[in-house]
């Protein structure tokens, strides 16, 4: 069954061409040129929304408020899609439950990328949630001394809790997972860091150095090949 998505937008070419590019990457798209419209589909049926701000009576945000009250919809994604640029336009469109706010114009590719990821995350949250009501737990992930309580999102070195960032945790889970291999910086940039844009080269390797800092005897287990990348060695 395909994911289905709404394009709510007041001008046609607009719809057309997210429309067009939508489908061309696999989705099954409708379109509304109104959220008055919108709001006469079943919306239940739909995977993630994609709303212009500015149209008719009914703004973007009212129809995004609709969604967030109603059953069945309080938890679809919801993309802004605008030409408001201001910061706190943008903040407003989060805080009034927006996933993602893109400007316009807009870049089809940087489009299909940004649904692509609140879809990941938004299966993500509703995988962990479904486990979770199931009593579904994740095993931990042990190498010697070393291990991740993946369901207390904690590790531990010889029984004792390590000080990890989030992302430091990130990338230890990576590597315990993915032993002997070197990754690219881009392969680990895409796997720990998914949704973030503005991560630099620099900013990996600094990670790295202080994930080695803190995990004792297993530090030479992160090596480094220059010119190919990182990876957790046996």
């Amino acid at each position: 069954m395909r994911i289905r998505i709404l394009v709510i937008d007041d001008e046609e070419s607009v719809c057309d061409i997210l429309k067009f590019n939508l489908e061309k990457d696999g989705y099954e798209v409708d379109c509304a040129y109104s959220a008055e419209e919108a709001l006469e589909k079943d919306l239940c049926s739909y995977s993630i929304f994609i709303v212009d701000i500015m149209m008719g009576r009914l703004s973007g945000f009212d129809f995004a408020k609709h969604l967030k009250n109603t059953i069945g919809t309080e938890n679809t994604p919801i993309i802004f899609c605008s030409a408001l640029d201001h910061q706190d336009d943008k903040v407003m469109g989060l805080n009034m439950g927006g996933d993602d706010y893109i400007t316009k114009p807009f870049n089809i590719s940087e489009v299909l990328a940004r649904v692509r990821s609140v879809l990941r995350r938004s299966h993500i949250s509703q995988t962990i949630a479904a486990n979770a009501a199931q009593g579904h737990y994740e095993p931990d992930i042990t190498f010697h001394n070393l291990r991740i309580g993946r369901n207390a999102k904690m590790a531990y070195l010889n029984g004792e809790p390590l000080p990890l960032t989030r992302t430091e945790y990130d990338l230890l889970l990576f590597f315990l997972t993915h032993r002997n291999r070197i990754y690219s910086r881009d392969e680990i940039l895409r796997n720990v860091w998914p949704d973030d844009g503005k991560v630099t080269s620099r900013t990996i390797d600094t990670n790295i150095t202080r994930l080695r800092s803190k995990v004792g005897e297993y530090r030479d287990n992160i090596v480094t090949r220059p010119g190919f990348g990182y990876g957790f060695k046996d």
